[in-house]
């Protein structure tokens, strides 16, 4: 009787930890696994992406798109679209993007915002866009980094981009 009973609790305890197991695994292969599209925007053009959203040191959400563009004549582009809420803040598109590595190491990203809107006159306030084709080298996908977006009239907006997000950035890269 006391065997049945010890073999019983064994069985239980095996069951919890599978269980747990089970959880973890599930959980933890949801939040690694990579967000990319493939999208045909034309014949011969497709646009690769990654969208995450960041939160600014203020609390806000930021939609943080990195695309590369394949166009038919084989040209390649790899963006970052960083989109804040309407009214929120209003970007400062002559000076570029500037991201640091916890190492300390800067990177400046141009501004690309040029060719987004279809009213280049009234370009949206809280969206802009910036080249990471020329950085992506120099970014180790396991090591966070803080952009510093310029605003206009106020201080800079600082986004904190975890590890892999910047390695879901290089696996865009590589498509």
């Amino acid at each position: 009787m006391r065997i049945r009973k010890i073999f019983s609790w064994l069985l239980l305890l095996g069951a919890l930890v599978l269980s747990f197991s089970l959880m973890v695994g599930i959980l933890t292969a949801q939040s690694a696994a990579a967000a990319i599209r493939q999208l045909e925007e034309a014949p011969g053009q497709v646009v690769y992406q990654s969208r995450q959203t960041l939160k600014d040191t203020h609390g806000n959400s930021w939609n943080a798109i990195a695309f590369k563009r394949i166009r038919p004549d084989g040209k390649t582009s790899l963006a970052l679209r960083l989109v804040g809420f309407p009214g929120m803040v209003a970007i400062d598109r002559d000076r570029p993007l500037v991201l640091t590595n916890s190492m300390g190491k800067k990177l400046i990203a141009a501004d690309a915002s040029n060719n987004i809107f279809t009213d280049s006159a009234v370009p949206e306030p809280h969206v802009g866009q910036y080249n990471l084709q020329p950085l992506l080298a120099q970014l180790q996908a396991e090591i966070p980094l803080k952009l510093m977006l310029p605003t206009i009239g106020g201080e800079a907006i600082n986004l904190s981009v975890p590890p892999d997000f910047v390695q879901d950035w290089k696996t865009l890269a590589s498509l």
